[in-house]
């Protein structure tokens, strides 16, 4: 079972189809110059380009060249393509160079990618992307550099570019009509028609037969019927065999009738007698008309001796007090 991707919105699947249009002039040249068959330049580009639309959702616009150049310089036919192939005049100084020397000129001169992300897509350092350049770079008759004949074979690359038909370039535009499991993987990058996915469905929901959605709503109205049962079923166990579970908390379980009990003579509290030799004294004393002075004579010593009186604080008091000599005025005698 393989995962299916997330479908692209509108705006991103314009979004990718216009940046594949944008690329796939100068992807097919650099594919076809380097393996020397268009034939299978074409079938690796079409792969490419049908990886690159199933995660171009998961991957940031901003890396989508990084991201499909990588794609296509590691496809098998374009890393190490297969011997046999031909080259145009004009181009033979590519037959001569090594796969991966030849690659890394591509993508300069025909990808039209600076040396940093050239060498980055190439998985290699900068300075050995250099000499990669350096031993593609044609010689002249004493093994020097010839700026000349590079100069010669990068306009050689950029008029195939110009000179690219439009018709193999929608030829990569084109679905497959039918594919077959044989042949899957050959089917283009882009959505099949609209007409294309009808008839599928319509055969699908011949074969699913009529829908009944009355069917749906027996189950569950079965369903709910039986789960309510069983809950009434239970509390209702649950509740002879223990008459405190059903009780809520608080509240006394016991349903049975009061029980009344006498209690004993013996447990009945008594009340001490009062003391005959201080009644006489205790009842004068409460007679005594002066009782009320009496109690508050330690109040009127105090006030007899001189003692301040207390602060008045019915009245609101300030927060922060006067300085002392805040109040104190001066005058001089004229």
């Amino acid at each position: 079972m393989t995962a299916a991707t997330a479908p692209l919105s509108s705006t991103a699947a314009g979004a990718l189809s216009a940046f594949l249009r944008g690329v796939e002039r100068r992807a097919l040249v650099v594919a076809e110059l380097q393996c020397g068959d268009p034939a299978v330049a074409e079938q690796a580009l079409v792969a490419v380009m049908r990886a690159f639309a199933g995660i171009a959702s998961d991957v940031p616009m901003a890396q989508w060249p990084d991201r499909f150049w990588i794609l296509l310089a590691h496809r098998t036919p374009i890393r190490m393509p297969a011997e046999g192939g031909r080259w145009e005049a004009g181009l033979g100084h590519l037959q001569a160079l090594p796969p991966p020397t030849r690659l890394a000129l591509l993508l300069r001169i025909g990808g039209g990618l600076d040396e940093a992300a050239a060498a980055q897509i190439l998985d290699l350092p900068v300075a050995d992307y250099q000499q990669a350049l350096a031993d593609a770079c044609p010689r002249d008759a004493h093994g020097h550099p010839d700026a000349a004949g590079w100069r010669a074979l990068a306009e050689q690359v950029q008029q195939r570019l110009r000179d690219l038909p439009l018709s193999r370039l929608q030829k990569l535009q084109q679905p497959v009509a039918a594919p077959t499991p044989a042949n899957h993987d050959a089917a283009s990058w882009r959505t099949p028609h609209k007409a294309d996915a009808t008839p599928a469905r319509a055969r699908a929901r011949r074969k699913g037969g009529r829908r009944l959605p009355w069917k749906g709503l027996l189950i569950v109205a079965v369903t709910a019927g039986v789960l309510l049962g069983g809950a009434a079923w239970w509390k209702h166990a649950r509740t002879a065999t223990d008459p405190a579970a059903s009780a809520p908390d608080g509240a006394v379980a016991d349903a049975g009738p009061v029980q009344v009990e006498a209690l004993p003579a013996d447990d009945v509290p008594v009340t001490a007698p009062a003391d005959p030799a201080h009644a006489a004294t205790d009842a004068a004393m409460l007679a005594d008309p002066d009782l009320p002075l009496a109690r508050d004579a330690d109040l009127y010593a105090w006030s007899a001796a001189g003692g301040p009186v207390p602060v008045d604080e019915s009245q609101p008091q300030p927060s922060r007090p006067e300085a002392a000599a805040a109040g104190l005025e001066t005058s001089t005698d004229e």
